[in-house]
């Protein structure tokens, strides 16, 4: 019986042997530590995850990072703030956390300015770039300040004309209608007739001469019309970039035949003045 009861015990003592093998057996967790070559002797700590779950996924593209500048583009020269930076290659690749001791040296390696991309986040993001990636940086985001302060719907300018206005004071108005073409406002245009004599003919050739001095800038939005009371309305407003290549690409067609014609004539002109002298010297011999 004692036997029995020995190798019994015997087998609980393996069994427990067992599972602590098994336990003490495993690897320890340990967090993961980046060093580079300058940087030995300071460990930088980069959290890991063994596994993400679809929120997290799409919480990771909510919190994508946005490579566009929103209001300025100014390099922060050697004099980096933060002791960890989120950094951004020149090519808009990640380059993931790192010291601001390596990020020096990458300056210094590919001789690049270093800007400031998200400073309110955490990290905050840094963006690599040269000297001409920060001009025309700067050259887009001005564009899209100044086409952003000029959205929204045109502004609606109104002019008068009598029929018998003097060509000085039409100069003027004409002068002052370019301007609001200029700025992108648009124009209507009323000529009130003063004489029974001028006819609705006059009204509508004021507004196509006012038209006329603005080739490849307005068009007519809304074309004269000419109402009982004596009055002709017409709207104008600015070119749009299509409409004014079409222009200048008819105007261009146009020029060249002009040219093709004139030279033709010359040739013409000429033979005519070899053909008369050439009668000419006949008639004397």
């Amino acid at each position: 019986m004692a036997a029995l009861y020995l190798k019994a015990g015997r087998k609980d003592l393996n069994w427990i042997a067992q599972c602590l093998a098994r336990f003490l057996g495993r690897p320890p967790t340990r967090p993961i530590f980046s060093t580079t070559e300058p940087s030995k002797g300071r460990l930088l700590y980069i959290p890991t995850r063994t596994f993400c779950m679809a929120e997290d996924s799409e919480n990771s593209k909510r919190n994508k990072i946005n490579y566009q500048f929103q209001n300025k583009i100014e390099h922060i020269g050697r004099k980096i703030p933060h002791q960890h930076v989120h950094l951004i290659d020149e090519n808009c690749e990640d380059m993931g956390i790192m010291h601001r001791a390596d990020v020096l040296r990458i300056m210094d390696e590919r001789g690049l300015r270093l800007v400031p991309l998200r400073e309110k986040a955490e990290p905050p993001v840094y963006r690599l770039m040269s000297g001409r990636q920060i001009y025309e940086e700067r050259l887009k985001l001005k564009e899209k300040q100044k086409a952003g302060s000029k959205s929204g719907p045109p502004k609606m300018n109104e002019l008068r004309i009598s029929t018998n206005i003097a060509q000085h004071d039409l100069d003027t108005k004409i002068r002052q209608i370019q301007k609001w073409i200029d700025n992108k406002h648009i124009v209507r245009i009323t000529v009130q007739q003063r004489k029974d004599s001028d006819g609705s003919e006059k009204m509508v050739a004021i507004l196509d001469n006012i038209l006329a001095s603005m080739p490849g800038k307005a068009t007519y939005q809304s074309e004269p019309r000419v109402a009982e009371e004596g009055r002709c309305r017409c709207v104008l407003r600015p070119m749009s970039e299509k409409e004014i290549q079409e222009y200048e690409k008819k105007q261009k067609t146009k020029d060249n035949q002009q040219d093709n014609e004139k030279k033709q004539k010359n040739k013409e002109d000429q033979l005519d003045e070899k053909k008369r002298l050439a009668d000419s010297d006949s008639l004397k011999q």
